[in-house]
């Protein structure tokens, strides 16, 4: 019997999952199905019991959703916990099981696909709000050193607090970057969506630097100008979109799929 799974954001019909999950289902030889659900705004969480109630085995969250998913779930795991966000539901015996893949699939495509390792590197994590909170865990563990910066800087402050038995990590404005430079600075912003770029100072990046944007589709201002202002790299997300799939499918399925060849087609 084929396995039921699908994508639930608001809107969804942009979303490239249907077909990462449809090539990884092809590659690994798994019986699934999945689908790009629409959600209304006010209807995520009959969705999900809708799902349930259908007998799907999963589901991938995307926007608005991640928060609202994180607060349904009966059990979270270690990760999704400290994102504060979900973006993988399972489903088993009535209950919902929630995870967060993002940052895993992020460092996975800066690490492995562009080939930089953050142990002992500057990162300048640009925003503080869901996408920054799914990946700076993972950052953080991966050994590097980060600061955050967002508009209001008591959001950052917010952030970073979470830190504090831990290690640290620094707040910022955007204004506060002046005079500073970063071997990463990984846009967590919304402003690539609006084709606009955070009021970022000159002289940001250092030699040999990586421009990591992690909206995909499109040569952004953010990527654009970190070209211009001397980036060594730039590199939108779609690897960590594939990545994070890859990660939800092989919690799901028990099979790592084959990432490279599927981000090699959709950048085709």
């Amino acid at each position: 019997m084929t396995d039921k799974y699908a994508v639930i954001g608001h809107p969804i019909s942009h979303s490239k999952s249907p077909l990462i999950h449809h090539a990884f289902a092809v590659q690994t030889q798994q019986d699934i199905s999945y689908q790009a659900i629409e959600a209304p705004l006010d209807g995520f969480k009959s969705t999900i019991e809708r799902l349930v109630n259908e007998g799907y085995k999963g589901c991938n969250v995307t926007v608005p959703f991640k928060f609202e998913a994180f607060k349904l779930c009966n059990q979270l795991t270690g990760r999704a916990q400290a994102a504060q966000a979900v973006n993988t539901l399972f489903f088993r015996d009535g209950e919902v099981l929630g995870d967060n893949t993002d940052g895993v699939g992020m460092l996975a495509d800066i690490e492995q696909n562009l080939a930089c390792k953050l142990l002992f590197k500057r990162v300048l994590l640009l925003g503080a709000g869901g996408a920054a909170h799914g990946v700076i865990w993972q950052i953080f563990n991966a050994g590097a050193t980060i600061t955050v910066a967002n508009r209001t800087l008591e959001k950052a402050r917010q952030m970073v607090s979470e830190f504090a038995p831990y290690g640290t990590v620094i707040a910022s404005t955007f204004e506060g970057l002046e005079g500073k430079s970063y071997d990463v600075i990984i846009n967590a912003t919304s402003s690539s969506l609006a084709d606009e770029l955070p009021p970022l100072p000159d002289g940001l990046f250092k030699p040999n630097s990586l421009a990591y944007d992690m909206m995909y589709g499109k040569h952004s201002l953010f990527m654009k100008f970190a070209a211009e202002q001397g980036a060594s790299h730039c590199a939108d997300g779609l690897g960590m979109l594939v990545e994070q799939a890859a990660e939800a499918f092989f919690k799901w399925r028990e099979v790592r799929p084959d990432t490279a060849p599927v981000i090699a087609k959709l950048r085709a």
